[in-house]
């Protein structure tokens, strides 16, 4: 069922009394009352109670009502709780598996956007090492880096990112609430950061536990890139070698050469290979590379998407088929009409009138990773990832690629031939780049899940 927003009024109490204080008070004015108000619950708006207290035995039949409705709201909490726990135990099971038609989950979009996420706030990871440091949502909405803004009739999510007085540009990372084990996410964006120095993420992860449950990188570019990749980060064992077949996906392995030598430590040109083993350690490919696919098209991220007035991001996460899908769509005439039609009516009220996405009408993805118990790399390499949006400067990736894919740029703020350095020194410069191409603007992210059903027995299978 759709998950409904209850927003809770805080529970209106009366000054505390000692019995005694209320003795008194009853006996010097026997027409004073007590006014009780309840909580509405997620399961029935009880409502508020007021009774009159002239007698003891009001109150004791108050104290009767008020433990009659502790009753039913302990029992209404006991059977939910029951009933979740037999959910998760039949999905454990494998009773319940998530083979129906997708539902809605999540819809951000507008005003309530920012309802589905934290701000993270403090300095970037250690792992990414950005010449920024991310702020909260207060001093965002202060110095207008964060905004609902209004756009040719659409009302779009800006965020963006401001030079500040110690160097490193305050940006913004948020972080979502939700956390997932499988899913269909969608990002219907109409421009996103790109240039020199830039590096725009949304992606999927949970920081605590990587990379043991997983990353997934949906949409991130570097410099100014103009060819869209999906990217795997994991724990060992998750490889995609002989797993894959070049008819799953329209898109091809990125291809790694220059890995230094063993024994000299020079730079090895003479072999490349396809970087499709997602552990983030593995040999004969870059720290942190992980498995990567990349798109046929070089106008699928970056410069020629904003240009082409944005596009959607789809990535399809189904542990119970077996497979990580990942599809661009730009411009925006490429999208599917079932696509457009799902995000256009995600925002209903009236459910009956929303139309669910059905990524089998939308042709073969560019990017496709075989994961389950048939393939080298178990579902369980995935797990309880929540959704992320960064806007980070410079750092491990953009840094020190920096000279090499921003030459004009380095050749001016060039410090010591230090491409990490050069780059902070052009981000530190505020460049009037930075403001004209370094934002997001987001026209809406849903999020859709399998519906639950009863596994088919096959013959010969028993229930427990």
């Amino acid at each position: 069922p759709e998950i409904a927003r209850h927003i809770q009024n805080p529970l209106q109490e009366q000054p505390k009394m000692s019995p005694r204080e209320e003795t008194a008070l009853l006996a010097k004015d026997p027409s004073s009352h007590l006014e009780y108000k309840s909580h509405p619950s997620d399961f029935e708006d009880i409502g508020d109670i007021t009774l009159t207290s002239s007698s003891s035995a009001s109150q004791r039949r108050l104290q009767r009502l008020l433990k009659n409705v502790a009753v039913i709201v302990s029992s209404s909490l006991l059977v939910v709780s029951l009933r979740y726990i037999l959910q998760r135990t039949e999905i454990q099971s494998g009773i319940l598996v998530p083979t129906g038609p997708y539902r809605l989950v999540e819809a951000h979009e507008g005003s309530d956007f920012f309802d589905y996420y934290d701000f993270y706030e403090g300095p970037d990871s250690l792992g990414s090492a950005g010449y920024n440091m991310y702020v909260s949502k207060e001093h965002a909405e202060h110095s207008q880096i964060v905004d609902i803004i209004h756009d040719r009739g659409e009302e779009l999510v800006y965020m963006s990112s401001a030079a500040s007085k110690d160097g490193p540009r305050n940006s913004i990372r948020l972080e979502g609430k939700r956390r997932f084990e499988r899913g269909l996410f969608l990002l219907d964006v109409r421009h996103m950061p790109n240039g020199p120095g830039v590096w725009p993420a949304f992606w999927l992860t949970d920081e605590a536990a990587w990379p043991r449950n997983g990353e997934i990188d949906i949409l991130e570019g570097v410099n100014g890139m103009t060819t869209a990749k999906t990217a795997l980060h994991t724990s060992n064992e998750c490889d995609m070698y002989a797993h894959v077949s070049p008819y799953d996906m329209t898109g091809d392995w990125e291809w790694i050469t220059g890995i230094p030598d063993t024994f000299t430590g020079q730079p090895n040109f003479d072999i490349a290979k396809p970087a499709d083993n997602c552990w983030v350690m593995a040999q004969h490919q870059w720290a942190n590379e992980g498995c990567t696919a990349v798109h046929n098209r070089n106008d699928t991220i970056g410069g020629p998407v904003n240009d082409a007035g944005g596009g959607v991001y789809a990535l399809e996460w189904d542990p119970q088929n077996q497979f990580i899908k990942s599809w661009v769509f730009s411009p925006r005439e490429d999208i599917p009409q079932n696509l457009i039609q799902a995000i256009e009516t995600a925002g209903l009220k009236d459910f009956s009138k929303r139309i669910m996405p059905d990524p089998h009408s939308w042709g073969l993805p560019y990017a496709y990773f075989a994961i389950g118990e048939t393939t080298g790399c178990s579902a369980d390499h995935f797990n309880n990832m929540h959704i992320v949006f960064n806007l980070a400067f410079c750092g491990n990736v953009a840094g020190n690629r920096f000279i090499t894919e921003c030459p004009a740029e380095a050749k001016q703020f060039n410090v010591t031939n230090d491409p990490m350095k050069t780059c902070e020194a052009y981000i530190a410069s505020d460049p009037k780049a930075l403001e004209e191409e370094a934002f997001w603007k987001i026209r809406g992210v849903y999020v859709y899940e399998r519906e639950l059903e009863k596994k088919a027995m096959k013959v010969g299978d028993s229930e427990q």
